[in-house]
């Protein structure tokens, strides 16, 4: 590891540290925004269910800990780590992650869309935490109440709006990776996470949607079809939406080998399939799979 890549490592354990010190569950991150720890049980055939309780670390924001010795531990383990994620929906914070993209003109509609929200249900975002990602888009910190989980969601609130809630992570500040640094925006160093208003919480937490444990068989076949059709550069994309919508309609578990089935025949690896539709599964209902987000990496 060359001294850059040292003195880069050094910096992310220390600013984990420090975070962790404050109240924020951490885990390493490599210079890609995921996980730097692979899980130990990436050679089954399967997808595990397991949320760390083999007791080995790799298991994504489960690893997340406040602990000084176990963050050591964890860094430790993953010398190549550039960066750090916090875990959202966790004691004592219970944080929740405004995430606020650029699109691809450089411009940052989202907060727009954000501030018409803010409008329409009369509220407004409090001074808080505020990070500043490579692209110019915003991470806004903001806590909620004990026993209200805020699902992990994209674009659901508005068009590049990304909500991190339990199960989520976000990219802390002072984190390497391939896109840049990770800061605080200006003046935000000296304040706490605020308390997330109560109409905008109502917006992040829509009443549960009935659940399925026996869908009927037209269920998703549309879903199924979308990635049948999906040409080379679209598979896995078309495949993360599908599940996404799978998931939030309840029946995503009963769907995902009839997808996987469909991702295999457009070319990709049942490893790849089950991997893309664990990663909707969690940003859509809080479940593990590792990395937090959409298969395009932009926590």
């Amino acid at each position: 590891m060359a001294i850059t890549d040292r003195q880069t490592a050094t910096l992310a354990l220390a600013h984990a540290l420090s975070a962790a010190e404050h109240g924020l569950p951490v885990i390493p991150l490599s210079a890609t925004k995921l996980p730097a720890l692979r899980s130990p049980h990436r050679g089954d055939d399967r997808p595990v269910g397991c949320r760390g309780a083999c007791g080995l670390p790799g298991h994504g924001v489960h690893d997340a800990t406040t602990n000084p010795a176990a963050v050591r531990a964890l860094f430790a383990a993953a010398p190549w780590a550039t960066g750090y994620g916090i875990a959202c929906g966790r004691a004592p914070h219970h944080l929740i992650g405004i995430d606020l993209d650029i699109d691809a003109s450089g411009r940052n509609d989202s907060a727009a869309a954000l501030q018409q929200l803010a409008l329409h249900h009369l509220f407004t975002i409090p001074p808080t935490v505020t990070v500043i990602t490579p692209s110019g888009g915003r991470h806004i910190w903001l806590t909620g109440p004990p026993g209200v989980p805020v699902p992990n969601s994209a674009s659901r609130l508005a068009p590049g709006i990304d909500i991190r809630g339990a199960g989520g992570y976000l990219v802390g500040p002072g984190s390497v990776t391939t896109g840049g640094t990770y800061r605080l925006a200006p003046g935000a160093a000296d304040l706490s996470p605020a308390p997330c208003p109560r109409a905008l919480l109502r917006l992040l937490t829509p009443p549960a949607r009935p659940h399925h444990p026996s869908p009927r068989p037209h269920h998703g076949r549309g879903l199924v079809q979308f990635v049948l059709a999906a040409h080379e550069g679209q598979r896995n994309t078309r495949l993360f939406w599908a599940a996404c919508r799978a998931y939030e309609h309840g029946f995503g578990d009963a769907l995902a080998d009839a997808l996987t089935g469909a991702a295999i025949q457009t070319g990709l690896t049942e490893h790849e399939a089950r991997a893309t539709i664990a990663s909707a599964a969690r940003l859509t209902s809080g479940r593990p799979a590792g990395p937090e987000g959409s298969p395009d990496r932009s926590p």
